[in-house]
């Protein structure tokens, strides 16, 4: 292996790095993306069931389950915002979602970039071997065909090796992308059937009817609006 990458001459050294680099996000990112350690199977059934036992969920239980998974973080995050209504709860919970998918993109783009890279970089190794061919030709090689077949090794090695890279990268890259967009989709389907259940069991009735009755001050500006309407 060694004299390989020896023959491939010096971008065989960065060609070496982009695989170290992209072995080391796939197997990172394969640890990562685990439905099981990101989307917990019964995670809203236990939530919504505490919920109707008791009535409401403690702070601090909340703040434990949004430390645990990605789509913990996303229905705690919602059920401490319950309180405030179902807008507020709904655009927390996809700001919140919006954060978890940004941090399980980590490193992706930059595999994608690998599998970009590498097979550009065994083109210009292949150039640059073509190029010492002639070189060599010029000088003499004719004589010597030791020095003409340095150059086609060094041809067919960096572009080998690019493609060796380039390929799994590429692979990984539009794996991992699909794996985020499924994940991303489980997301939206339990917060929709989170609140869905809340509504079904009327656990978001007393927040509705608070908000509803409270805000006499509004109530003015609700009277001009519904004359203008009228007016028109």
């Amino acid at each position: 292996m060694w004299e390989l990458v020896k023959a491939g001459g010096w971008l065989m050294t960065p060609i070496v790095v982009c695989s170290i680099l992209a072995l080391v996000i796939i197997i990172e990112r394969s640890h990562t993306l685990q439905f099981n350690k990101i989307v917990p199977s019964r995670l809203r059934e236990q939530l919504i069931t505490r919920l109707r036992e008791n009535g409401d969920i403690g702070r601090t239980q909340l703040m434990n389950v949004k430390e645990k998974t990605a789509l913990g973080d996303i229905l705690a995050t919602g059920l401490l915002y319950r309180q405030y209504g179902l807008e507020s709860m709904t655009m927390h919970m996809q700001n919140r979602a919006s954060v978890q998918i940004h941090q399980l993109e980590k490193n992706i783009n930059m595999l994608g970039t690998i599998g970009a890279i590498a097979p550009l970089l065994g083109l210009l190794g292949t150039v640059l071997g073509i190029i010492s061919s002639f070189l060599a030709i010029t000088d003499g090689a004719m004589q010597d065909p030791t020095m003409l077949a340095a150059g086609v090794s060094q041809a067919l090695i960096t572009t080998a090796a690019g493609m060796i890279v380039a390929i799994p990268a590429l692979v990984a890259y539009r794996y991992f992308q699909r794996r985020i967009i499924d994940i991303n989709a489980q997301f939206e389907t339990q917060a929709g059937l989170m609140i869905q259940e809340l509504y079904d069991y009327q656990l978001l009735e007393n927040t509705y009817v608070t908000s509803v009755k409270q805000p006499d001050r509004y109530a003015g500006a609700y009277d001009q609006l519904h004359n203008a309407v009228q007016a028109d």
